[in-house]
């Protein structure tokens, strides 16, 4: 029995040693051979193993759902603590790309009857094609419910909701819906748009408005193509302001007049955000491939110069006498120093007086036509800088900060004849 044993032991030592051809999965070679032949299609080798990941997208979690990649989702916010709750929510549309990439917020509606920034927000949140988007784009048309279910500026309480950002969770209603939007929103994005439109009867053409004293503005200001930047470093309680606090650079884009629709400027500020979407390789630019699909092409870019930024500085134009403003210039239109702008009819005494340019430069914002109170700003011209000479003076603002973020009493209601930039 023993002898049997060792007899077959020694013939399968013999078969191993041989070698037959169909027990191995490719010929062996002596080690140390160059002309050793590639393994088989298809067979893992260990490095294959230790390899580290492409980049991996996973789902974005965001208002208790999963926004998988490559996928579209409209969602719903209202804040906590019954805020809301006899309001319609505000939509969120989160576009999760799938290949990974920075988030793009964009959100409108902060000020209840400014219609045109829902109207950009819808547009290009629902018209962006997640499957070839590298990063995520979440969209909020409509961030003041109660303002725009009413068409006005305003919260119920007569608060301007962009003056009360960050907010806190015990402080006024303005306070408390800041916070909650601040904290489910914000705390996702690497970049923001805010967009808003002139106020106040007043109409803006399409531009940036950024804090050029913070070299990540500065840097977010210059995707948006040829579209004009001007330095404002905003109020305390913007959202630009308080999300680039935390990190998250922000500008906000101002594009027409509010309570109507204006296809022209909404037309614009899309062309300027998808514009930005390019710059921040976030999605292929059509005008750099040969075909419709192709990837980006680097060397394509860089050998086609990129639409620049126009840096303005700026000053507004009043009028020193009440009466009809009746203009004489359009949104856009470049006028001489001396230049007549409009005038101001008193009904009563049947007499008209001119409001001239003090300088030369462009039109980039103006009152529509209107009764109007002497000190009235009427013309906002704007002057074309360099970038550089803009970043110099922006470093010396003369704009004081209040310190409190949440003030217990209601604001005086905002005098149009005291001040302008009223995001």
């Amino acid at each position: 029995m023993r002898r049997g044993v060792k007899r077959a032991t020694a013939g399968l030592a013999l078969l191993l040693a041989a070698g037959t051809p169909w027990a191995q999965d490719f010929p062996v070679q002596p080690p140390g051979g160059d002309d050793s032949p590639p393994p088989p299609i298809g067979l893992a080798l260990p490095e294959d193993f230790l390899a580290p990941p492409s980049d991996l997208v996973t789902p974005l979690a965001i208002l208790d759902r999963l926004v998988v990649p490559g996928t579209r989702m409209q969602l719903e916010w209202r804040p906590g603590g019954g805020i809301s709750a006899a309001e319609i929510p505000s939509p969120v549309v989160v576009t999760r790309g799938a290949l990974s990439g920075p988030v793009l917020c964009l959100v409108a509606g902060v000020h209840g009857d400014e219609i045109n920034g829902v109207e950009i927000v819808r547009r290009l949140s629902h018209g962006i094609d997640p499957t070839r988007l590298s990063g995520t784009v979440i969209g909020v048309p409509i961030v003041n419910v109660h303002g725009y279910s009413r068409g006005t500026r305003y919260l119920p309480d007569r608060r301007d909701l962009n003056r009360y950002f960050p907010g806190s969770r015990s402080g006024s209603i303005a306070s408390r819906i800041a916070n909650a939007f601040f904290q489910d929103i914000v705390s996702h994005c690497d970049m923001l748009v805010d967009f808003h439109t002139g106020s106040f009867e007043r109409s803006n053409l399409p531009q940036v408005r950024a804090d050029l004293t913070r070299p990540e503005v500065l840097e977010f200001s210059r995707h948006f193509g040829n579209t004009v930047v001007l330095h404002s470093p905003g109020n305390k309680g913007m959202l630009r302001v308080a999300a680039t606090a935390v990190g998250v650079p922000a500008v906000t884009f101002e594009a027409g007049a509010p309570a109507r629709l204006e296809p022209e400027e909404i037309a614009q500020a899309v062309a300027a955000i998808e514009r930005l979407m390019v710059q921040t390789s976030m999605r292929e630019d059509p005008a750099a491939a040969e075909g419709a699909g192709m990837p980006l092409d680097p060397e394509v870019i860089a050998r086609r110069p990129d639409p620049a930024p126009i840096f303005l500085d700026s000053r507004w134009v009043r009028a020193n006498s009440g009466g009809l403003l009746i203009s004489e210039v359009t949104l856009g239109q470049r006028v001489q120093s001396g230049q007549r702008l409009g005038r101001v009819i008193d009904p009563v005494a049947n007499v008209e007086r001119y409001i001239l340019a003090p300088v030369a430069g462009r039109v980039i914002g103006m009152a529509l036509n209107q009764a109007v109170l002497p000190g009235y700003a009427a013309f906002h011209l704007g002057t074309e800088t360099s970038e550089q000479q803009a970043v110099q003076e922006a470093a010396d603002p003369d704009t004081v900060v209040e310190d409190d973020p949440d003030p217990e009493e209601r604001p005086d209601a905002p005098d149009p004849t005291a001040g302008e930039d009223y995001e």
